[in-house]
């Protein structure tokens, strides 16, 4: 007979005096950057008003408060973003207006994104050399941050395969567009980015394969970053780049996946320890295809949520690689869920993100959590709202 793992059962986790764990990492010589400056940090984060949630495009109810155990607060999250690529092939009107049509289905506490390119100049470090063949690097010009403000993203993700196409130079670049337009950053190797929402400290950590980043490959490692996530604020969201490329890549299995001789990591494995080591949302991307949801010990697992926008026709988005998603979480300050939802959204045919009437990308997420995750898997209603197996 199944029986499920235990639901996490966790009081309030913000150290009671962050000060001390800032001396203490001073004396042990906290990661640096390139550029010398601590790779972790902690700030006062975005969020909304803090009212209630309105509907989303699709008409189903998004998140809203909870009275048990405190307010809870709701994140939005997304895939991949690319928004052009830079010199020749950008938006229309230099980006102005790429997000209006998904604008509303981003709004929550706090809006996240996996910004799958570089923001700066060509640095002359791109990684496919001056004559490209079956390379793909991607950047788009530093005033595009001003973009990802406007249409409501609050913290970026860097932990991704495209995160040093133009080395670290371009990588630093990145970090200084994001916080000119103040937004912050995550996904270097040690860094923990703090943000205060609602009231609420939200800690978000980025993991990939790749060696500017946490490390996804690296169980132990990543489970002790997790669990010093977990001490520093009162919620976790790990943010993930995991799994082999392509549009046959929609389920998840046991194992350990390849892709063009890259460990890619073992999405199973790595998201189930981190749950065990504190985290209490995580966020995958990476496959460029959506996959299921499933729930681990209460906490939520979205395994990729596909491809959010490809500007410069940056990526395909043919078939379901054209399909994306908003996933929009409601989470209690103890970690526990309070709800969610999961809004359709597809590229055109140059690469811009729009919501989808006909709800493709749920119809396939519904479908994959069911096979892939016949006792954990997420149930997802014909409105996308989320609840627990």
């Amino acid at each position: 007979m199944y029986v499920p793992a235990p639901a996490v059962s966790r009081p309030r986790r913000r150290l009671a005096a962050v000060g001390a764990l800032v001396v203490a990492l001073l004396a042990a010589g906290c990661a640096e950057d390139a550029g010398g400056a601590p790779v972790w940090q902690q700030g006062a984060g975005g969020g909304s008003t803090g009212s209630p949630i309105p509907l989303d495009p699709t008409g189903s109810p998004a998140p809203g408060p909870s009275d048990a155990a405190g307010r809870a607060i709701s994140l939005a999250a997304t895939g991949d973003v690319i928004m052009g690529n830079a010199p020749s092939r950008l938006p229309a009107d230099d980006g102005e207006g790429f997000f209006d049509q998904v604008k509303a289905a981003l709004k929550a506490d706090l809006v996240m994104g996996n910004l799958e390119e570089p923001l700066t100049e060509d640095t002359g470090a791109g990684k496919c050399g001056p004559e490209p063949q079956n390379c793909y690097q991607f950047r788009a010009p530093p005033g595009y941050a001003a973009h990802l403000r406007d249409a409501g993203f609050e913290l970026l993700n860097q932990a991704n395969n495209h995160g040093y196409d133009y080395g670290p130079k371009g990588y630093q670049n990145t970090q200084r567009a994001l916080e000119k337009h103040g937004l912050k950053h995550t996904g270097a190797p040690d860094q923990i980015t703090v943000v205060e929402v609602e009231g609420v400290q939200v800690a978000v950590v980025g993991f990939s394969s790749y060696v500017w980043s946490n490390s996804l490959v690296d169980i132990g490692s990543a489970k002790r970053v997790v669990a010093k996530a977990a001490t520093m604020a009162d919620l976790v969201v790990v943010q993930v780049h995991m799994g082999a490329e392509g549009a046959d890549r929609s389920h998840v299995k046991p194992g350990t996946e390849m892709f063009f001789g890259e460990n890619r990591g073992d999405p199973m494995r790595f998201s189930h320890a981190v749950i065990d080591a504190g985290a209490d949302l995580v966020v995958g991307h990476g496959p460029h295809v959506l996959r299921g949801m499933e729930f681990y010990r209460g906490r939520l697992i979205a395994y990729s949520l596909g491809n959010f926008a490809g500007g410069g026709k940056s990526l395909n988005s043919s078939g379901r690689l054209g399909w994306g998603g908003v996933l929009k979480v409601s989470l209690k300050p103890d970690g526990s869920f309070a709800g969610g939802t999961l809004t359709s959204t597809a590229m055109n045919g140059v690469g811009r993100p729009a919501i989808d009437p006909d709800h493709r990308g749920l119809g396939l997420v519904r479908e994959v959590s069911r096979a892939d995750f016949p006792k954990t898997g997420a149930r997802l209603d014909t409105a996308g709202r989320i609840t627990a197996p």
